[in-house]
């Protein structure tokens, strides 16, 4: 069975929008399949870091960051395009947004976060 699980953080995340907003927001994985990503990769960014691989879905004014699992997906965070927290790891650098956040400390130190509040 295919599953979109919630870390904490992301789950609070998500808690924290206007329901009709989550609503919408989560209306867009209702049409995930487990072989989205090689079915759509253009809809899909790819942040990499040594072995670990993290996918960035772009829906509305948000940035849904995840990582596949045997089970689906674990979604690690839910950050609004403009805010503070996701404007931190975009800079006007030469190179894309996912090349620019694979190779940011402080958006890997993020994303961790999420799980060790889950612990």
């Amino acid at each position: 069975m295919f599953q979109i699980i919630f870390t904490p953080v992301s789950s609070a995340e998500m808690s924290a929008l206007p329901k009709a907003l989550q609503l919408e927001i989560l209306s867009e994985f209702q049409v995930l399949t487990p072989d989205f990503v090689q079915d759509n990769p253009e809809k899909f960014g790819l942040v990499r870091d040594g072995q670990r691989v993290l996918y960035r879905y772009r829906t509305r004014e948000y940035r849904i960051y995840f990582v596949k699992t045997d089970q689906g997906l674990a979604i690690q965070r839910v950050l609004h395009k403009n805010s503070l927290k996701d404007f931190l790891f975009r800079s006007k650098l030469p190179v894309s947004e996912d090349e620019e956040l694979q190779g940011n400390p402080a958006f890997w130190a993020l994303i961790d976060s999420a799980k060790k509040k889950s612990d």
